[in-house]
């Protein structure tokens, strides 16, 4: 026999729909920093440490931060928001945290932060402040997860943030040329890895780009080159060997320096009260040139500035002719020191823009052609011919007696644009030249700035985790740059007022 469970599901429906309803309740904001007109708590709002990153990081618009689409075709579990975790890396680096064990302590040590970077709480009646901050603050594994996971568009995103709100302190009629002078460079990252240390031994060789190091599988075997000087080890002598913290490439000076590791690209500016900001980076493998920073920086560039910057110095690494062509095309010109490679020193170049000969002679134009494999990008070149032979012969002697006048006359082939001519005609004597040239410091200290944040040695283990970590490291620079104008604008009608009262 079924039995009847009709009338108890009734009388149970009965006496829940007799009870008063529950007071509204109001919860106090689940991310505060995402909502930075929503009022504190006072023992929150009233923390120094919380009042310090409110004025140094408050200020990004925390709200739009781009976390994980919730349309995808597999969404899966939700996670947790990703901002706070952002925000905690900035506290990490700006507290000379190197150990995500060490910003973990740091937060527990601060419960007023975690409640304000918005990591979801636990609640605890008992705690004094309504929650449990161990349970509330994630462990180093996680924070180590998120960094290594995140998409690193989220955090482009953000430094184009601290971009826009560098831009919005200056006068409204310097926007326009905001970031019109630009420097670039690389900067060389030594990887967390034995094979980096030469006190370390290794059987089976530590230079063999065929055998990944197992502790950083992203990380890529290259050489930095020291110009101007000879090696030490020319003589056999081995070179200095460093303490049980491997050295960067910076202090291991052996002619040719050779390492598992990273490079940092970036393209900075000056504002006019003389601080340097980031307006583009880039974080690759080793072993990739250090011109193929090129064109995916000034992209970024390009984007966050919404158009060419006009004026660019960068070192002799980027001497090529699309360099030159770039800024050439923008209004400007590019400073870059020569650099003659294997074929030697400078061309010539007549008033039409033609080659000129070891004689001295233009040399015509024998034919274009797409080349796709020996630069960079697609790009058309041309070459060019002896004018004595071409297009006919004209019975007249090469004036030097040049031992290719028998074979049909000196060939060559150069890129045709007008980047390939300023690279060689370029007035590098000239004072606009040294004036753009001298610019390129700003890049220096830039790179001085990351490296006292600990960029040169990241103790991380994958390429997306170091490269999440400069990107925070530059925004950082960034919010850095905006406190300090900040500060000297609030200091200027003070000072003003001052005056005026004597």
């Amino acid at each position: 026999m079924l039995l009847d469970f009709a009338a108890p599901f009734k009388r149970l429906g009965a006496t829940l729909w007799r009870q008063p309803p529950c007071p509204p309740v109001h919860p106090e904001p689940a991310c505060p920093l995402k909502q930075p007109s929503a009022p504190l708590p006072a023992w929150v709002a009233h923390d120094p440490i919380v009042q310090k990153y409110r004025a140094l990081i408050g200020d990004l618009p925390w709200a739009c931060f781009p976390e994980r689409s919730s349309d995808r075709n597999w969404p899966g579990p939700s996670p947790d928001p990703r901002a706070p975790f952002v925000a905690a890396y900035l506290v990490k680096l700006h507290e000379g945290k190197r150990f995500m064990s060490e910003l973990r302590s740091f937060l527990l040590e601060h419960p007023a932060l975690v409640w304000w970077l918005g990591f979801e709480r636990f609640a605890d009646p008992s705690s004094p402040h309504g929650f449990a901050v161990t349970q509330t603050v994630p462990d180093r594994r996680q924070l180590s997860r998120v960094l290594r996971t995140l998409p690193n568009e989220a955090l482009q995103w953000l430094l184009s943030a601290s971009v826009e709100l560098l831009r919005a302190t200056l006068p409204p009629d310097e926007h326009a040329s905001f970031g019109d002078t630009i420097a670039g460079d690389t900067q060389a990252l030594l990887a967390w890895v034995k094979e980096n240390n030469p006190k370390q031994y290794i059987k089976e060789g530590r230079l063999d780009k065929t055998k990944q190091p197992k502790a950083d599988p992203d990380c890529k075997l290259g050489v930095k080159k020291a110009r101007n000087s000879a090696p030490h080890d020319a003589d056999g002598d081995n070179p200095p060997a460093p303490t049980s913290d491997a050295k960067p490439a910076r202090d291991v000076q052996v002619g040719v320096d050779i390492f598992w590791g990273y490079a940092s690209g970036i393209v900075v500016t000056r504002l006019p009260d003389g601080s340097e900001v980031v307006l583009a980076e880039r974080t690759r493998p080793f072993n990739e040139s250090d011109p193929s920073y090129f064109f995916p920086l000034m992209q970024q560039v390009e984007h966050r500035l919404g158009r060419k910057p006009r004026f660019g110095a960068w070192d002799c690494a980027f001497d090529a002719h699309y360099v030159y062509d770039y800024f050439h095309q923008a209004g400007g010109f590019a400073a870059v020191p020569f650099n003659p490679g294997k074929k030697g020193g400078k061309r010539g170049f007549d008033a039409d823009g033609r080659p000129l000969c070891a004689a001295g002679l233009a040399m015509p134009q024998l034919l274009t052609y797409l080349d796709r494999t020996s630069g960079l990008i697609p790009h058309r070149r041309e070459k060019c011919g002896c004018p004595l032979l071409t297009p006919q012969p004209n019975g007249q002697p090469c004036p030097i007696d040049d031992a290719h006048f028998a074979k049909g006359g000196c060939t060559t082939t150069l890129a045709a644009d007008a980047g390939s001519r300023i690279r060689h005609t370029l007035d590098r004597e000239g004072q606009a030249y040294k004036q753009l040239y001298a610019k390129r410091t700003m890049v220096e200290r830039v790179n001085s700035q990351a490296e006292a944040l600990g960029m040169l040695q990241p103790k991380l283990r994958r390429g997306r985790a170091i490269a999440n970590q400069n990107s925070v490291t530059y925004v950082l620079i960034n919010l850095r740059a905006l406190r300090r104008i900040r500060a000297a604008q609030e200091a200027r009608p003070s000072a003003s007022r001052t005056a005026l009262a004597a």
